[in-house]
Formats: C-alpha cells, sequence, structure tokens
C-alpha cells in the first residue's frame, strides 16, 4: 500500500506569500521544482535515492528555517520518497512526514493554502491502520474536507480528495471532485506538477466512470 503514496502527497499550491523571507520563498521554489521534476519526470528506478537526497536538504532547510512552508514540503517530500521506497521499511518514512506536516499547523494552518491538511489527509487514507500503521479513514475525512474549506479549488485537495472517495466507493462523489480538479486554475511555477497531476486525475476519472458504467 505504501509504493502508491504521491503526497504528494503535496501537493501542491500556490508561490510563496510575500511575508516569507527571500531566502525561504528561494528553498520553498526549489524543493517544489525538484520535486516534480523527480516525481514525474524521473525514471522509476532512480526515485528512491533522489527522493532521499531531497529530504535530506529540506530536513537541513528546516533546521536552518522552520517556517511552515518547509516544514509543509518536507513532509510531502518524505510522503513521497516512502511511496517509492516501499515496505515496512517506509513506515518510518511516514512518520516522520506526519510530524512535519502537523508542526506546520501548529505553526501556520494556513501556510500553502492549507495544504497541510491535503496532505496530512492523504496519509491517513494512504497508509496501513493498526497495527501496522497510523492509517485513519475517518481521520482522513476530516482532514481533507478542511483543506477544502480552505482551497475549495484547488487541484491538489480536490485530486486526494476524489482519489479517497473512489476508494471507499463513493464513485458519484469521486467523479465530481475529480472534475473540479481538472477546472482548478494554473499554477505560476508549477507547469510540471500541474502537468503530472492533471495526467492523474485524468486516469482516475476514467476507473471511476467504469465504476458507474
Amino acid at each position: 500500500m505504501l509504493r502508491y503514496l504521491l503526497v504528494f502527497c503535496a501537493c501542491l499550491l500556490s508561490l510563496p506569500a510575500f511575508a516569507l523571507s527571500e531566502s525561504t520563498q528561494e528553498n520553498l521554489k526549489l524543493l517544489q521544482t525538484r520535486w516534480a521534476q523527480i516525481n514525474y519526470q524521473t525514471p522509476a528506478a532512480e526515485r528512491e535515492k533522489d527522493f532521499a537526497r531531497l529530504s535530506a536538504e529540506a530536513a537541513t532547510m528546516v533546521r536552518n528555517d522552520p517556517a511552515a512552508e518547509l516544514l509543509i514540503w518536507r513532509g510531502i517530500i518524505l510522503s513521497t520518497y516512502a511511496g517509492a521506497k516501499g515496505g515496512l521499511g517506509a513506515l518510518d518514512l511516514v512518520k516522520q512526514a506526519r510530524a512535519s506536516l502537523e508542526q506546520a499547523i501548529k505553526t501556520d494552518p494556513a501556510a500553502l493554502d492549507g495544504s497541510a491538511y491535503t496532505s496530512l489527509g492523504a496519509l491517513y487514507y494512504q497508509v496501513p491502520g493498526w497495527p501496522i500503521g497510523f492509517g485513519d479513514d475517518e481521520q482522513a475525512d476530516v482532514l481533507l474536507k478542511k483543506a477544502l474549506t480552505m482551497n475549495p479549488d484547488g487541484i491538489d485537495p480536490n485530486y486526494f480528495y476524489g482519489d479517497f472517495l473512489f476508494r471507499e466507493k463513493r464513485y458519484a462523489e469521486a467523479k465530481a471532485a475529480l472534475e473540479k480538479a481538472l477546472k482548478a486554475p494554473d499554477r505560476p511555477g508549477r507547469e510540471v506538477a500541474d502537468a503530472g497531476r492533471r495526467a492523474e486525475v485524468k486516469a482516475l476519472l476514467i476507473k471511476v466512470q467504469s465504476e458507474l458504467d
């Protein structure tokens, strides 16, 4: 199950707010850009080592600058690294990701349009439940709905909620969420991520429609 973690999880979202320092903005853009390149353009066999390297860079950034935005992206990178790694060895990574996202919410719950809630919600429905992991579908539902209240038109919160609904066999609701995701506005500077996410949305819509037919 962990091999399907793509968080990201993340995911995500808008360019940094004007209140961020120049160095935080630069680091945020670096993480977003590199994540998208690895997740959508790097051969699958090479992703694990590349995500390992990027997660180490993110950890260093967070130690020097614990901004909520960087904490979010550390969580996203760790989550996706776990998906690339797979197996029980990924459990420690998803626990680290959860901790980073929870710290981001404590620091600034509105950072990046509330994307910590999107990524954390995705973790909760993708990670196995007790006794293996901390997965919890009820908690995932709460977090993903919270994300949508903060960013109702975003591609990521609608995609992940659609994926969650698909797994819950709520196909009509999943279709509505995914169709809304496709209508999300482009994110400046996030062209690779947007193209990759839209491809995922379209692929999932085909599966949803097959269940509805």
